[in-house]
């Protein structure tokens, strides 16, 4: 059966973290765009403007996204501070009006910078890369779950007790969620302490909110997108020391840093139905960098 050309025509992306055209979070609301989605999207600047990299014209961002949509499609954003405690509820709130409901959640959004060694870190540092990277998204799956009815009782249970299963829920795994990780899983990422810590808690609990979701119709993975240039890896806006990884990355099989479209496009299946029998995944998407 062919790929339609049009495979979300209809459905609506809820893509956080989307405040730079050279990010991540930009090109999965693009792609989105392209295929036939509605999309809002959430962004934050006065994180962008503490980085070395700084950050982007809001209406380029948009405008750039919406020059993608189909005629009949859809957008909406929010400026909204992830840390704040209620954010989760608020964000899912605006989205939800711009259609009436969200299909697809992409929780692309992180805290960067403010990090150390472990002889650095204080309950501050900890704290506040939880907050955002780990706490927001998974309070954000919550509000977006509870959209879903359900196909078998998803109720609170005892540790270890699964769902009882009532059929299959091929027809009812309608719901899409994508986190994002990062390479700590293969590698050491020295003076990220907080920013590893906080993405490892996302890849460890994967299965299990996976499993969670999936009685409610809602298929969940998370993507390590590798060493994807968003402008960090950036000579002139670096935050890092970038000579022993160029020379790394020279003999990786592409020989390149990723670009924010190479994750974009994994993500973009992953939301349309082709992508439904993969549950519960860590995948990495990194054109062999770690081999």
């Amino acid at each position: 059966m062919p790929f339609p050309s049009l495979p979300l025509l209809g459905k609506t992306a809820l893509v956080t973290g989307v405040s730079r055209r050279k990010g991540i979070g930009f090109a999965v609301a693009h792609r989105f765009a392209e295929l036939g989605a509605n999309v809002f999207i959430q962004h934050f600047s006065p994180h962008d403007d503490n980085q070395p990299w700084g950050s982007d014209d809001l209406d380029e961002v948009r405008a750039g996204i919406t020059s993608a949509q189909i005629a009949d499609a859809v957008f909406g954003d929010l400026s909204l501070d992830l840390a704040v405690p209620n954010a989760a509820s608020l964000l899912m709130e605006a989205a939800c009006r711009l259609t009436g409901g969200v299909d697809i959640l992409v929780c692309n959004h992180a805290r960067s910078g403010s990090d150390g060694s472990i002889f650095d870190m204080t309950a501050e540092l900890l704290d506040g890369h939880w907050q955002v990277n780990t706490r927001s998204t998974l309070l954000l799956t919550r509000a977006f779950a509870e959209q879903f009815s359900g196909h078998r009782d998803s109720a609170p249970r005892r540790p270890g007790e699964r769902p009882e299963n009532t059929g299959p829920v091929d027809e009812f795994a309608t719901g899409r969620v994508i986190w994002m990780t990062s390479g700590q899983l293969h590698g050491a990422m020295p003076g990220e302490v907080a920013y590893a810590a906080s993405k490892a808690a996302l890849a460890g609990v994967t299965p299990t909110v996976a499993s969670e979701l999936l009685a409610r119709g809602i298929i969940l993975n998370t993507i390590n997108p590798g060493p994807v240039n968003t402008g960090y890896l950036d000579p002139e806006t670096t935050d890092r020391p970038l000579e022993e990884i160029q020379e790394f990355v020279r003999n990786t099989p592409f020989g390149r840093f990723g670009f924010p479209t190479d994750p974009a496009r994994l993500i973009g299946w992953l939301a349309t139905d082709e992508g439904r029998w993969i549950v519960g995944q860590v995948l990495t998407t990194d054109g062999g960098f770690g081999l």
